[in-house]
């Protein structure tokens, strides 16, 4: 029995307990029916879920329930990136210890989510932070060393004051750090990196393999590897110290006029012990390594440089040419210096015609004689000149000829470049997976053996400053190297959080494993995710490494998969008064009070039907309203078709109300099922089931004339329909009903493509274009019939009464225009 008014307040909780207490939503492996892994990244436990977030999870819970109604064995996890840095900030601000903090966060948000009615599999839950978990990231480490991908070096990196760190590359972002928006400076550190860079190919052309992935994010992640052809060719000081470059214009090395290097490169210090302008070289220096990266390489920044009073040895001519130091070349990209060619590159010209060196014009244009004094860099290909036994050439004979040459001579080679730099895992911070390696002054660095992990994380620890914890407790610092039994010291820096993002989506598929990360059955059963649904923000930093970790871990043979994940949606922003909801903002809208006030079916119908998932979502209380009202009233004529009893069971076909609603259902069973299906437009899917309802509403007062079959119908299809958009109140029509077993167990509905015919179809009839008059005609009419009958129209004919008919277009299906002669 239904009742009366729809209360969400009184049944989701109801709902939730039970499918819970069911394990309804639990997945094991099961290989009598096809998998489906479904899986939105996983938050930060922050203390509270935010509107984006419903969306994100509302989306992924349609497509799993849309899924398992389909048959397949749906996999659909939820877990918390558990470490980082604002628990870390939480402990100095507040007193209160990064791990209580976080812990008190997930049980918060996890109180949120399940408010929700989100179909999760609790069981598979993991949190970064767990032993159980972080022991595992370590083991993963370990393996990346022995596969010589781990790796120790002191190297000037990108430091965070604010937040007392160092950040990876990805994590700068316009010279800032990725999450506290602070100014990021170099700073000399001994730190572990990891060998990306050794998969750069893989990772670019693997992109090929990634159909399901949003154009934008491939190019953003060929982009970020950038591959380069082109040469490595060395010049060499006078003390015959080599300073390799590399160029993909090995065509414009007559034009060399100058050599830069970075202020960081090791020969700078070299040329400055005795250079006559130490002082200013090593003042220069100084300066620029407190600029940030922005402030260096940014289009519009003043390029300044330092002539040290040093020569380079051209490697063809053996002439000499000047060494300066310059604030736009990095050490860390490319060789850490750059030939200068001010005839043939913009940014060399620049700084070529503040410093008044010499622009030589070595490539011809094709059409036109080029001379200087130029206004710009001629920057195109073109003809060799000025460049003696290459004159003559095309710039791209040039390329191969003159690197040929330098081959010959020990000069140079061929060279694939990547700007992709190798991945800083190290962060001198606390709430973090400790780094398994030892420190004996006897065996040097020495990995943890695998059997003593976890290293574990010391809790009882004060927070009195920036620094982190672990830099002053002897208890964990001080201990045995497991190679000779001597004293030996921890490392006290801890992993970036990404290496725990890396992988955590191979744990969800065997979460309780004690023996390994995962086993081999179960992750190579679920994986790769069939379905992955984030913010575009991850664009490089997770999805770039989740990546690089899976191709490391199938080399390893412990996954058959080569990519993460095989399909990628990236969900638009949630906006508030035209600016994305923030705290700081003041526009932040609470899930709770949505839920609270209108429930969470009516939270979850309202984000999805606002907008597609992929744009961003303008908040609307009118909509929020305008959804529960569509609840209630489909809530409303639920009841109504579910108590009504049908007559004329005996006849033998369908009379024109049971035709209409049919067609209407399966018309909305086909919609419904692509635009989830195939193009996740969840928005015209629960349009589509409006419709539905408004043609149910429509023949409300003729349910009797209806059969209590075609009424059964009509209100199973369409609750199963809705079932993955507003589960709750589904569920509870469904049980109301009669029906003992879940909605959310039964079989997604198929089309009748015989419901979909009609009888008669409604044709327009035009004079000379205009449309006159809408008749409907049997379905199946041809031409020359649909003439007959539209001639037999008073109201066209009453148009054709004297005129002169010129000819009759006749359209099957659609109209009938008559031509009258004007």
């Amino acid at each position: 029995m239904i009742n009366e008014k729809y209360i969400p307040q009184e049944i989701e909780g109801k709902w939730q307990e039970k499918w819970e207490n069911a394990h309804t939503f639990h997945a094991d492996l099961d290989r009598t029916r096809p998998e489906y892994y479904v899986l939105e990244m996983f938050p930060y436990p922050s203390g509270n879920i935010h509107m984006g977030h419903v969306r994100n999870y509302s989306i992924g819970d349609v497509v799993a329930r849309f899924k398992r109604m389909q048959g397949f064995n749906v996999l659909h996890p939820m877990g918390w990136d558990a470490f980082g840095l604002p628990a870390e900030n939480a402990a100095h601000q507040n007193n209160i210890h990064p791990a209580i903090w976080t812990r008190q966060n997930i049980q918060s948000m996890k109180k949120q989510i399940k408010a929700l009615g989100i179909s999760y599999d609790w069981e598979k839950e993991v949190a970064t932070c767990n032993e159980d978990y972080y022991r595992w990231t370590q083991w993963l480490f370990l393996l990346m060393y022995e596969k010589g991908l781990a790796y120790r070096k002191n190297a000037a990196v990108n430091w965070c004051d604010s937040c007392g760190t160092v950040l990876a590359n990805e994590q700068v972002i316009d010279g800032r750090c990725w999450r506290c928006d602070s100014e990021v400076h170099k700073k000399d550190l001994e730190q572990w990196f990891l060998k990306i860079t050794d998969y750069a190919d893989r990772l670019l052309a693997d992109i090929e393999e990634l159909k399901g992935w949003p154009e934008r994010v491939r190019t953003m992640q060929e982009n970020w590897i950038g591959r380069s052809v082109g040469t490595e060719l060395s010049f060499s000081t006078k003390d015959g110290e080599p300073i390799p470059v590399y160029t993909t214009r090995a065509d414009t090395l007559m034009g060399v006029s100058y050599v830069v290097l970075a202020p960081e490169h090791p020969l700078v210090a070299k040329i400055a012990e005795t250079s006559a302008v130490k002082s200013e070289i090593e003042a220069f220096v100084k300066k620029v390594r407190e600029q940030s990266e922005v402030e260096r390489v940014g289009q519009d920044v003043e390029k300044e440089g330092l002539f040290t009073g040093a020569y380079a040895i051209h490697p063809l001519t053996n002439q000499e040419v000047p060494i300066w130091i310059a604030n736009y070349v990095l050490y860390d990209y490319g060789t850490g210096a750059v030939m200068g060619v001010p005839g043939h590159d913009e940014r060399d010209f620049v700084f070529a015609t503040k410093y008044e060196l010499p622009i030589l014009m070595v490539i011809q244009n094709k059409e036109e004689s080029l001379s200087a004094p130029l206004a710009e860099a001629y920057v195109e290909d073109g003809i060799l000149v000025n460049s003696g036994e290459f004159d003559g050439l095309t710039s791209e004979e040039a390329r191969n000829k003159i690197t040929q040459v330098l081959e010959g001579k020990n000069q140079g080679k061929h060279r694939v470049n990547f700007r992709l730099r190798d991945w800083l895992i190290s962060r001198q911070r606390y709430w973090g997976a400790p780094i398994p390696m030892i420190y004996c002054e006897k065996c040097g660095i020495v990995p943890v053996p695998k059997e003593d992990l976890p290293v574990k994380l010391p809790e009882d620890v004060e927070f009195t400053n920036n620094i982190s914890p672990l830099k002053r407790e002897r208890s964990f610092i001080e201990t045995t190297c497991p190679t000779c039994g001597g004293y030996a010291e921890r490392e006290t820096d801890t992993m970036d959080t990404f290496m725990c993002s890396s992988w955590y989506f191979l744990r969800f598929t065997d979460s309780k494993n004690e023996q390994h990360p995962f086993g081999t059955s179960p992750v190579n059963y679920w994986s790769p995710v069939d379905q992955y649904i984030g913010g575009i923000e991850h664009a490089i930093l997770h999805l770039l490494y989740s990546r690089f970790f899976m191709k490391v871990l199938k080399d390893a043979g412990l996954v058959a998969a080569n990519e993460p994940f095989q399909n990628l949606l990236t969900q638009g922003m949630v906006i508030k008064d035209g600016s994305k909801m923030s705290k700081s903002k003041g526009n932040v809208v609470s899930p709770d009070e949505i839920i609270e006030k209108y429930g969470a079916d009516t939270a979850r119908i309202f984000i999805l039907f606002a907008s597609p998932p992929e744009r961003d979502l303008d908040w609307s209380d009118q909509g929020v309203e305008g959804a529960s009202r569509f609840l209630q009233r489909y809530w409303r004529i639920i009841r109504n078709y579910a108590m009504a009893t049908g007559s004329n069971a005996g006849q033998e076909s369908l009379n024109d109300i049971e035709k209409s609603l049919r067609r209407q259902l399966h018309t909305t069973i086909q919609k419904v099922t692509s635009d989830v299906g195939n193009r996740f437009n969840f928005n015209t899917a629960i349009s589509s089931v409006m419709e539905l309802v408004n043609e149910m509403y429509q023949h409300r007062e003729e349910l009797e004339k209806v059969r209590p079959a075609i009424l059964q119908e009509v209100v199973q299809n369409s609750l199963i329909l809705l079932a993955p958009f507003a589960p709750h109140l589904t569920e509870e029509l469904w049980h109301g009903c009669g029906y003992e077993s879940s909605v959310h167990g039964q079989s997604w509905p198929l089309v009748d493509a015989e419901a979909l015919v009609q009888d008669e179809i409604e044709v327009v009839l035009q004079i000379n274009g205009k449309v006159r008059e809408r008749i409907s005609v049997p379905n199946g009419i041809n031409a020359k019939e649909m003439e007959t009958l539209a001639m037999e129209q008073e109201k066209v004919k009453k148009y054709l009464f004297g005129q002169e008919v010129v000819k009759v277009i006749a359209v099957p299906g659609k109209l009938v225009n008559i031509v009258i002669k004007s």
